[in-house]
């Protein structure tokens, strides 16, 4: 494993890179990852936006907001005219953390952005304004390739794919790899793939280690270096609606993010 150092304090804030966590399977770490890896950024000095693109809401859940409470959510933002980011935005608990949370209501934005002019744009423009505020954006995707999976693609500059290491997992990435090709292509450039992040991995096993092999034999270097292991702290995080790093920091799972942070920021993938 390289040595990733510490990366240096910034003497500034923004413009934000944005990163899509995407994965069409549920289940494979993609929200834990997005808290997790937003507070190990937090962390190192980075200003950091959460935005919740699951009708789910479990990443807002898991860093302590309640989204069936909230008058206005990432939905409001997009579907309603006058209604701000910033009229969203809440503060975590984490300094250098915000959240722009969702609940059930973005699922109707599926449906309801159809019939929309440049409908994959709409989080594109929605983010606008904020960019200049925040080092990096994270986006905790929902489990489809549909038409909010779209939007989040073509407003990112960078996509994340947390991989489960479990070969039913494995076979669903070149969908991935094919629909992120596809959006680069029609809609967005500049989109490229940050990395493949191995999940719920358990070095005891020949299965784990078989396919982070074949990741590796089929992409390269987009593999990252960082494994985030298989624990049961990461699910009590979740109940403690907190990232591992304020609940168990000095659980092998907390390094395991830090590490992801750090070598986020030494590939040029995050601020």
């Amino acid at each position: 494993m390289p040595n990733f150092a510490e990366p240096p304090p910034l003497t500034s804030h923004g413009p934000a890179r944005i990163i899509a966590m995407c994965n069409q399977k549920g289940g494979v770490g993609k929200t834990t990852t997005t808290i997790n890896l937003g507070a190990c950024l937090a962390e190192h000095g980075r200003k950091v936006l959460l935005v919740d693109f699951d009708p789910q809401g479990a990443a807002s859940v898991g860093i302590g907001v309640n989204p069936h409470e909230l008058d206005v959510t990432v939905y409001n933002v997009l579907m309603e005219r006058g209604v701000r980011v910033e009229d969203a935005l809440i503060e975590s608990g984490i300094e250098g953390l915000d959240v722009l949370p969702a609940n059930i209501d973005l699922s109707a934005a599926e449906v309801q952005l159809v019939g929309e002019v440049a409908r994959e744009s709409v989080l594109s423009r929605a983010l606008r304004p904020v960019v200049d505020d925040y080092d990096v954006i994270l986006i905790d995707c929902q489990p489809s390739l549909g038409l909010l999976t779209v939007n989040a693609l073509t407003a990112a500059h960078g996509v994340l794919i947390p991989l489960e290491c479990e070969f039913f997992a494995l076979r669903g990435v070149a969908l991935l790899v094919e629909t992120i090709e596809k959006v680069r292509d029609r809609l967005n450039p500049a989109l490229e793939i940050d990395g493949i992040l191995p999940t719920m991995y358990d070095s005891r096993t020949l299965h784990s280690r078989e396919v982070v092999a074949r990741v590796h034999e089929a992409f390269g270097d987009t593999l990252l270096h960082s494994v985030i292991g298989r624990t049961v702290k990461f699910p009590d995080a979740t109940v403690a609606a907190e990232p591992i790093t304020a609940y168990a920091p000095g659980h092998p799972g907390a390094s395991a993010y830090r590490q992801l942070a750090r070598e986020l920021v030494a590939r040029g993938h995050a601020a």
